[in-house]
């Protein structure tokens, strides 16, 4: 080879090659193509390459998997076989020039560094005490799992071999072969289940909590077969020395370590808080963890994994090693340790009988697996449709399985041909599981509602139900003056109950816990917010109920939390914050990209209505309306359509609080008096106002408009003096939109939302923009419509009528005397 880098390789046999290599370790500078030389005669240049080449294909392999629903270990394995020996690498041409013979063992060290860091992220991400106590139903299926399917695939495995001739290689692969498919390894599941977006589910939460319990039995087994391995006699007290290491390796991690570092970021706030000299010196302890692990005799991975199921999970630590460890572990380590499994792979030297001895095993405990956490999961009452999805999910293989397929083969325990079946069973299996779960679990469905849940169908002599959502403690002054405005009464009560949304960082599992049953364990914005509540509900007693739930999740996901609470308190209205943050100023001070889209989830997948607030009470100085003096101003615009219908019923709610002055703002457009919409609106409107004549706080004005110019010009220079601002997302066409929909920055509030969102207007009041719930399949059309007597929230003995009879509809109102009035 040039540069004075010389090797000789040897062929001995079918599968060994004997590499003899000079002055391997001397730098040779590359070549570029200029000199006419190889640019990869250069090791570093040759890694360089090969890393670049296998991250490339494996990012386009998995862009055009992704409409397919394949998980990106599909992907990455697959992207790594194209250049091995199965596909490409079958031509010796391509094999010795971008991946020869001695560039393995820089790839293989490469590698082992990232599986290394990839193994402590995930230690860091989990709670011990959750691996040890997840709950009764998770243990049992997390047992049954493992155990059952361990017991009978190693018997499978044992009878194949006294009765079925093979290679004696074959004969020594089959038990470890048959122990890598009946592992359930928590990180395969939790990536698999991330990728899904169904890890807030109730099926995600116990795969989670399952897969933790069985990982820690064989996590545990594992370190126990390594420690008598180690023994070198057959006599028992050979193994104690080795196993009482293990031990002690153990007890000095989680006995003086993890107690030392809680100690010492007890007060530390967020991940910002850590400092550089402490990551850098946990990273040290990464690496010496993974040495003294093979010092003990445990594989290398065993003290990184370990070391991070010691370091305290979540902010502040946790959340600062993982984020500066998740792009480099998840975007490059992961990808690269697959792509160097799928380079071993030759599926062109596998014979005929390792293809079906192997194949009856890797079936046979699919199989058992599926049937060992159906049956429990029934047992625990689980849908069936459910439990098939779950026994789907814990069957998934990954970077687990793949990292003991690989020390077996370099500890010469399994042969090439069960090392590619193994392989290739863990990108097939997973091929299937992933688009199958997709196809059988809609996440969705546990959001659907079987009946309206609105502030407008409401009844005013039942508890009126209010869902809250808060991020920082800067969203609790104003969250608390709309609860005060709500208007608890003895005759109309009130039930709030608030989300504290935190965004999962440096956890794997997340957490959805009543606030006042965990009280010092939640963050301490929990408590803020509960301490809020409680103060609310002791100045409105007999009219109110409170309750406070703590979410720690991905933004991706946290939808399903709320949405899964709103269904469960059958929430008429959710008040979510709005995405924008302002400053003293009045100008925007922060914008969060995560809190916009799961506002935009939950407005589409919410079992109740919806209300986004746009805060700006810091403009105000946070006024509370129960200390001050001064009158609370609300108005609400109302143009048309059924989300400004569920605002003007909120702010007429609103308008009973003794403090407040209710100003009704119709917008009206000439020439639209004859409009059957028109009618509808104004009959609702004015038995509102019938109901509420006596309340002299009350005041109705209408504006006539003509155009989008208009309409921009009054809302700039007339809302000034208010101090709440309701309006609906959306509206029925009217001239008064149109064009101004060309300029919306946040579809999520509409049209007239967004004008109020500016940071241009002339107004320091906080918004609520309004969407009504409407039941999935039941939405306003041409042939079907939906009226409603707003009597009936007022008087609940008379019925909402829903009309549906086709184009010649005949459509009616129902008045409060009873009578019927068509139009």
């Amino acid at each position: 080879m040039e540069g004075g880098l010389t090797h000789d390789a040897i062929k001995i046999g079918k599968n060994l090659t004997i590499l003899c290599i000079n002055n391997s370790f001397k730098k040779i500078p590359a070549k570029s193509i200029w000199l006419s030389g190889n640019p990869l005669v250069s090791p570093t240049t040759l890694l360089m390459f090969q890393l670049s080449s296998i991250s490339t294909v494996s990012l386009l392999i998995n862009v055009c998997f992704k409409p397919l629903g394949q998980s990106s270990l599909v992907s990455q394995i697959f992207g790594g076989m194209i250049f091995g020996p199965s596909i490409l690498g079958h031509s010796q041409d391509v094999a010795d020039t971008v991946f020869p013979i001695h560039s393995r063992a820089i790839m293989d060290v490469f590698s082992g560094f990232g599986i290394m860091f990839f193994f402590f992220e995930v230690g860091v991400k989990i709670d011990p005490y959750l691996m040890v106590c997840p709950g009764r139903m998770a243990a049992v299926i997390g047992a049954s799992a493992l155990i059952i399917t361990t017991g009978l695939s190693i018997g499978l495995a044992v009878f194949l071999k006294t009765s079925v001739t093979m290679s004696t290689s074959l004969q020594n692969s089959l038990i470890l072969v048959a122990s890598s498919q009946s592992l359930t390894a928590f990180p395969v599941i939790s990536t698999l289940l991330d990728e899904l977006k169904i890890i807030n589910t109730d099926v995600g939460r116990i795969a989670l909590s399952s897969s933790m319990f069985s990982f820690l039995i064989g996590f545990s087994t594992t370190s126990i077969l390594f420690s008598i391995k180690q023994a070198n006699s057959h006599h028992i007290y050979s193994f104690l020395p080795p196993f009482l290491s293990v031990v002690a390796f153990v007890a000095t991690n989680f006995l003086i370590l993890r107690p030392k570092l809680k100690k010492m970021f007890t007060q530390a706030v967020g991940p910002k808080s850590i400092d550089e000299k402490t990551i850098a010196s946990i990273f040290i302890l990464v690496m010496v963890s993974a040495f003294i692990s093979e010092v003990i005799g445990q594989h290398y991975i065993f003290g990184p994994l370990l070391l991070g199921l010691a370091v305290p999970d979540g902010p502040p630590l946790g959340a600062a090693i993982s984020s500066k460890l998740a792009s480099l572990g998840l975007a490059f380590f992961y990808p690269a340790y697959c792509a160097v499994t799928g380079l071993q792979t030759n599926v062109f030297d596998v014979d005929l009988e390792t293809y079906y001895i192997i194949g009856i095993i890797i079936i046979f405990t699919f199989v058992v697996k599926l049937i060992a956490v159906i049956l429990p999961a029934l047992c625990f009452n689980l849908p069936i449709k459910e439990a098939v999805v779950l026994a789907l999910i814990l069957n998934a293989r990954g970077i687990v399985e793949l990292t003991f397929v690989n020390l077996w083969k370099d500890g010469k325990q399994i042969g090439n041909q069960s090392f590619t079946l193994v392989t290739v069973s863990v990108l097939v299996v997973t091929a299937i599981i992933t688009p199958l779960v997709r196809m059988l679990y809609d996440p969705t469905k546990q959001c659907v509602s079987e009946k309206r849940s609105t502030i407008h169908h409401s009844n005013s002599n039942l508890e009126f139900r209010i869902l809250v959502c808060i991020h920082n403690p800067e969203n609790i002054p104003t969250i608390m003056n709309i609860l005060e405005v709500t208007h608890a009464s003895e005759m109309n009560p009130v039930a709030v109950t608030a989300m504290v949304l935190i965004e999962l960082v440096g956890r794997s599992t997340p957490v959805l816990v009543r606030t006042d049953k965990h009280r010092g364990e939640t963050p301490l914005l929990a408590d803020q917010v509960l301490n809020s509540l409680i103060q609310y509900e002791a100045r409105n007693e007999g009219c109110t109920t409170v309750q406070s739930y703590t979410s720690m999740s991905q933004f991706q996901t946290m939808h399903d939390d709320i949405c899964r609470i709103a269904i469960d308190k059958r929430a008429n209205v959710l008040i979510l914050p709005f995405h924008k943050k302002w400053a003293i100023s009045g100008k925007i001070e922060s914008t969060s990209s995560p809190i916009q889209n799961l506002n935009i989830n939950v407005l589409n997948k919410a079992p109740c209505s919806v209300g986004i607030l746009i805060d700006r009470g810091i403009l105000t100085g946070f006024t509370s309306v129960r200390t001050s003096q001064l009158k609370f101003h609300v108005a609400v615009l109302f143009l048309s359509g059924s989300d400004d219908l569920e605002a003007l019923a909120y702010s007429f709610r609103m308008g009973k609080h003794e403090r407040v002055h209710l100003t009704i703002i119709r917008l009206l457009v000439s020439g639209d008096e004859n409009a059957k919409d028109f009618k509808f609106d104004n009959n609702v409107i004015h038995e509102y106002r019938q109901a509420n004549k006596e309340n002299d706080r009350i005041t109705y004005e209408e504006r006539v408009l003509t155009d989008g110019l208009c309409l921009s010009s009054y809302m700039s220079s007339n809302l000034e003096h208010y101090n709440l601002i309701l309006v609906g997302k959306t509206h029925q066409d009217s001239p008064l939109l149109h064009g101004l929909g060309e300029w919306n920055e946040c579809p999520e509030l509409g049209v007239m939302g967004d004008m109020l969102a500016s940071p241009y207007l002339k107004t320091k009041a906080s918004v609520l923009v309004i969407q009504q719930h409407k039941l999935r399949g039941k939405l306003l059309g041409k042939n079907m419509r939906f009226l409603r007597s707003k009597s009936s929230s007022i008087y609940p003995e008379l019925p909402t009528k829903i009309i549906c009879q086709g184009a010649k509809t005949d459509s009616f109102y129902i008045s409060v005397d009873g009578s019927r009035h068509s139009y």
